[in-house]
């Protein structure tokens, strides 16, 4: 495998010149040609006019949804795009027909926003939700899972891959392959992990698979993607509010679902982004998603390693496998104060309280935590300027 050329991919990203940006967990710099591909169609758009250049940019358009296809190991009729990774959860979400008594399974780790639609449809519907216990090197107990699919026989399954308060990676292949063994419809956030590592939604065994393009794949924000399963079409599977693009109709009082991702796509995009979506993609398919895990992982295992240097620091992420997200607490002082010394002094990082993760963080003890996320084009000095900074606002 190949190594990176990080000194290509810093003179690729304008960003860099101007911030030291360990934010890639909540919103990462686009490269240059994301940049290019969004402002090229929307110079297009401010020439011909937005209809018309949609239908210019329709052979770009297709190569978007093919590179985000690629991305995931499947094919572009699998690939809805929506407009954020919300959008994309709660439309596969809603194509569930729950009743009173169903069950949901999912585990402690899930994100905040998933929790609270959770929650919502056990008190307009009557479901009931479960969540399985963690192991104890953290994350979910694959064997407790296990024996509550068998057990409660849920509705669906739903695990976030990569939790947003944590640098914990879930074994989401091996919830798959149980629910694949019981015929139990399985949903993945994948907001974290998608362009941070390979994916692959066959070898994951998910019905959906829910994700941003802002994060680490380094696309715009305001832009999302859904997959889906084989299953999920043959099975008929709908969003709960179809729009003219996912649907057609076709009488009076009846209406026919795209044959394919389609169906739960909604008529209106910014197909600006759309494209730089694709262009994301295509950047990261180009990198290598092996080479760029890799490299994203030894910088956040070095940052885990050095902030024991600053003083009162708790490094709070658990797991058995660990991504390129790194959460810390620092005695005496509050996340959110902290971001915004840093931002002072040029460096990009991201806070959380605990109303972000609430049984996480009640479970460590804290009141939130600074999230700290590496991505392949920093380097050694950008680690260095965060332990640097840290430790004179933690000193003072």
């Amino acid at each position: 495998m190949e190594a990176l050329n990080v000194t290509a991919l810093r003179a690729d990203t304008p960003g860099v010149a101007h911030r030291v940006h360990l934010n890639n967990a909540g919103a990462s710099l686009m490269p240059s040609p994301v940049l290019d591909a969004i402002r090229g169609h929307l110079d297009l758009e401010a020439r011909i006019g937005g209809y018309e250049a949609a239908e210019e940019a329709a052979p770009a358009i297709a190569n978007a949804y093919a590179d985000v296809a690629r991305l995931l190991n499947t094919t572009p009729d699998r690939v809805a795009m929506t407009e954020h990774a919300t959008a994309a959860f709660v439309t596969a979400l809603s194509s569930i027909r729950l009743s009173a008594g169903d069950v949901i399974l999912t585990t402690r780790h899930d994100y905040v926003s998933n929790q609270i639609q959770y929650l919502s449809l056990a008190d307009r519907l009557g479901v009931e939700i479960v969540r399985a216990p963690d192991a104890p090197e953290g994350g979910v107990d694959l064997l407790a899972m296990e024996e509550l699919i068998h057990r409660r026989r849920p509705r669906l399954v739903a695990v976030t891959h990569i939790p947003t308060n944590s640098g914990l990676v879930q074994d989401v292949a091996a919830v798959g392959a149980m629910c694949r063994a019981r015929d139990v419809w399985y949903l993945v956030d994948g907001c974290q992990s998608v362009g941070q590592m390979p994916i692959d939604v066959e070898n994951i065994g998910c019905d959906f698979f829910s994700a941003t393009a802002r994060k680490f794949l380094r696309g715009p924000r305001g832009a999302g993607f859904l997959c889906v399963s084989d299953r999920v079409l043959d099975g008929g599977l709908e969003p709960l509010f179809p729009d003219m693009r996912g649907a057609d109709w076709i009488d009076d009082d009846l209406y026919q679902p795209a044959p394919d991702a389609r169906r739960f796509e909604t008529w209106e995009f910014a197909w600006a982004l759309v494209l730089g979506t694709g262009a994301a993609a295509a950047y990261a398919n180009a990198l290598g998603l092996e080479a760029v895990r890799d490299r994203a992982r030894a910088l956040a295992s070095n940052l885990r390693a050095r902030l024991p240097e600053v003083r009162g620091c708790r490094v709070l992420d658990r797991g058995a496998e660990l991504g390129a997200l790194v959460t810390a607490s620092f005695e005496g002082h509050v996340p959110a104060e902290l971001v915004a010394e840093l931002r002072r002094r040029g460096i990009n990082t991201s806070s959380q309280t605990r109303i972000d993760a609430v049984l996480d963080y009640d479970q460590k003890g804290v009141d939130g935590a600074l999230r700290m996320s590496p991505h392949y084009f920093n380097d050694d000095s950008d680690l260095d300027a965060l332990i640097g900074a840290l430790g004179e606002i933690v000193g003072s």
